[in-house]
């Protein structure tokens, strides 16, 4: 029995959200997020909308923020409740009873097992990402799965690695977290309405914004991690980079994107801002490179130019959604 929480949708013609598109600097951002960018974009929403929650990201100390909209913005914009799914069965089986109730499911899946991650983990490594599942097909071992940029089919073999049928029972495997998304409440809100309740959102996330500017403190944390991964070698960058530049520099990209957004609603004078976003991703995405080749040659890297220019730009960037909105 073929089932799916809200369409027969169809991976060879699914076309992906313009927020992943070619022309994007961070085609893919993290996982959680991405995943909820195509979901809202197959059940017909605007994710635009949800995109306040990147501007608040703050240094943590050894990583920036990994940024996800909130249960709470979700249901406010979509009517979509999100909860956690408890895992007390093997998952399969919970996963077709929340499919049958017409649920989405989130879940942790190793990417091992899915083949759109060709080419990087795909059969090659075991790296734990997000997945919504959508269809399931328990006879004929199928499964249609938004992740990353877009919707995706697995099957057989891919199958039963994602729920782990042919492994042998072990009392000590711990379930993976995953989350279910009722739909019933779904509200697909007009522009005007969507763009006030956004905004909303938005005023809300500026008064969690980092009370001094985080890029200085990762400046300064810079050359010591530098000096870390150069001891470390390619492995430790990649590791460091995803945690640090890809996701300061995929927050703002979008931060700028969704200004881009307001400003096409109605919410004029907002440029300086989007611009000012736009050269934090810039800068990240230009320092990732020059990273991993002083970490290869073992040469030394002066990126306090680069990080000097992203401090500016946040500054501008934030003082002006706060002036005109405030927080």
């Amino acid at each position: 029995m073929n089932l799916h929480a809200f369409a027969a949708l169809d991976p060879k013609t699914y076309v992906s959200h313009d927020l992943h598109g070619q022309g994007r600097a961070w085609v893919e951002s993290n996982c959680y997020i991405d995943v909820w960018i195509e979901i809202l974009h197959g059940l017909e929403l605007d994710p635009y909308a949800c995109l306040p929650h990147v501007l608040p990201v703050d240094f943590d100390g050894d990583q920036w923020t990994f940024f996800k909209p909130s249960h709470d913005d979700l249901f406010a914009l979509y009517g979509l409740e999100v909860h956690e799914l408890n895992v007390w069965r093997p998952l399969l089986e919970n996963v077709l009873s929340q499919l049958s109730a017409r649920h989405l499911v989130l879940t942790e899946a190793d990417a091992f097992f899915l083949p759109d991650t060709a080419g990087t983990d795909y059969r090659q490594q075991h790296t734990k990402t997000t997945i919504g599942i959508q269809a399931l097909d328990v006879e004929a071992r199928t499964l249609g799965y938004f992740h990353n940029s877009g919707y995706h089919l697995l099957r057989d073999a891919d199958f039963a690695g994602v729920f782990a049928l042919d492994l042998p029972p072990d009392p000590f495997r711990l379930p993976l977290f995953a989350e279910l998304v009722r739909l019933d409440r779904r509200t697909k809100r007009e522009a005007s309405d969507l763009t006030h309740e956004s905004l909303r959102t938005l005023r809300n996330h500026l008064t969690r914004r980092p009370r001094a500017n985080p890029i200085t403190r990762f400046r300064q944390r810079f050359g010591e991690d530098l000096a870390w991964m150069q001891r470390e070698g390619l492995a430790a960058f990649h590791a460091w980079a995803f945690a640090t530049l890809r996701q300061l520099g995929a927050a703002f990209e979008l931060g700028g994107l969704y200004v881009r957004w307001l400003e096409s609603h109605g919410e004029a004078g907002l440029g300086t801002s989007a611009d000012a976003f736009a050269t934090i991703s810039a800068c990240a995405k230009a320092l990732i490179l020059k990273t991993a080749r002083s970490v290869s040659a073992k040469k030394p890297l002066d990126a306090a130019a680069a990080l000097g220019d992203a401090e500016q730009a946040w500054d501008a960037g934030m003082s002006l959604l706060v002036q005109r909105y405030g927080g």
